[in-house]
């Protein structure tokens, strides 16, 4: 499974996220931010993990978290296109975020959280067959395909590391 997502199967705004991700089969490319992701993550001093770079922006807890709730979302629309449902509504993150407890949570917690709920999804993102794949639905408001969800999902998560390593560390 490598064929990139054509730009009929996203929005236009999602192609940030998806120019980011390399040409090897994407499930590998899940496969091995899991990991690297995970233990990039983990060599964060916890003294680091509730700082912010900037008044307003979130601290490395909720980025991390944000990269859950992310993650979770879009292996929910992942299932819910692949099965057939047409349309889903969009998620607000600063919301998410806002009503989290990632601040009171322990940081090594939440990173354990994040390779869990990565490793969970595999399963479902393994057993997707071509059809499923190129399978399509509305969420907020713009028609995406299974597959072109899969790369977000990996370019979303390297956005946010290269945030992480340019504005925190």
């Amino acid at each position: 499974m490598n064929n990139r997502p054509h730009s009929d199967e996203y929005a236009a705004y999602y192609a940030t996220y998806i120019n980011l991700v390399g040409d090897e089969p994407i499930l590998d490319i899940l496969e091995n931010l899991k990991e690297s992701t995970y233990s990039f993550f983990m060599g964060i001093d916890t003294d680091k993990a509730d700082y912010a770079y900037a008044e307003g922006k979130w601290t490395i807890k909720e980025l991390l978290g944000h990269l859950i709730d992310a993650e979770r979302t879009f292996a929910y629309r992942i299932l819910a296109f692949s099965r057939g449902q047409q349309e889903l509504p969009g998620f607000d993150e600063n919301a998410y975020v806002e009503n989290a407890t990632f601040s009171s949570r322990l940081f090594k917690d939440i990173v354990e959280e994040f390779r869990q709920v990565r490793e969970s999804n595999m399963y479902l993102f393994r057993s997707l067959s071509s059809q499923q794949l190129n399978a399509t639905g509305i969420a907020s408001g713009n028609k995406i395909s299974v597959r072109a969800l899969l790369y977000i999902c990996a370019g979303h998560e390297i956005h946010h590391l290269n945030i992480v390593k340019e504005r925190y560390l």
